[in-house]
C-alpha cells in the first residue's frame, strides 16, 4: 500500500513540524524559563484560557484564548476567539483571530476573520473569511490581566 505509507509519512512530517514549533517557542523566551502548556488530544475545554506563555492545542477548545504564542496542532479543533502575539494553525479554527504574526500550515483550516501584522498561508491550507492588516493587531499579552 503505497498510499498508506505516503499518508503516514505526511502525518510524521506534520507531527515533527509541530514538535519543532514547540521547541522554537520554548527557545524564544526572554532568558528565563518560559511558561508553556498543552491541551492533549484527549482533552476538551470550554471557557476562557489566559496566559503569558506558549499554548499548544492537540485537543478541542471552545471559548477564548489569550496567550503569547498559540499553536493549534493538526487534528486539533478551536471554536472561538484567539488573541496572541503569534498564532500557528495546523488544525481547525473557527472564530476571530487577533495576532501580530499568523501562520496557517498546509493542514490548517481557518473559518473567520483574521486581524494581523503578518499573515502566511501555506499551500493546501484553507482560509475562509476576511483578512485585515493592522500594525497593532493586539495588545501585547503582557498587558493581559491574569486574575
Amino acid at each position: 500500500m503505497v498510499f498508506a505509507k505516503e499518508a503516514q509519512s505526511h502525518n510524521d512530517r506534520v507531527v515533527a513540524s509541530t514538535q519543532e514549533e514547540i521547541r522554537r517557542l520554548a527557545r524564544d523566551g526572554n532568558g528565563s524559563q518560559p511558561e508553556a502548556a498543552a491541551i492533549t488530544s484527549g482533552l476538551s475545554i470550554i471557557g476562557k484560557i489566559v496566559g503569558r506563555g506558549a499554548l499548544t492545542i492537540f485537543g478541542r477548545v471552545e471559548g477564548e484564548i489569550h496567550a503569547s504564542h498559540v499553536v493549534i496542532a493538526a487534528g486539533a479543533h478551536m471554536v472561538g476567539d484567539v488573541v496572541a502575539e503569534e498564532l500557528t494553525v495546523g488544525g481547525n479554527l473557527k472564530g476571530t483571530v487577533r495576532a501580530n504574526r499568523v501562520k496557517i500550515n498546509g493542514t490548517g483550516v481557518v473559518e473567520g476573520d483574521i486581524f494581523h501584522r503578518t499573515l502566511a498561508i501555506e499551500e493546501n491550507a484553507r482560509f475562509e473569511g476576511a483578512s485585515r492588516r493592522n500594525e497593532n493587531a493586539i495588545e501585547t499579552p503582557a498587558r493581559v490581566q491574569i486574575n
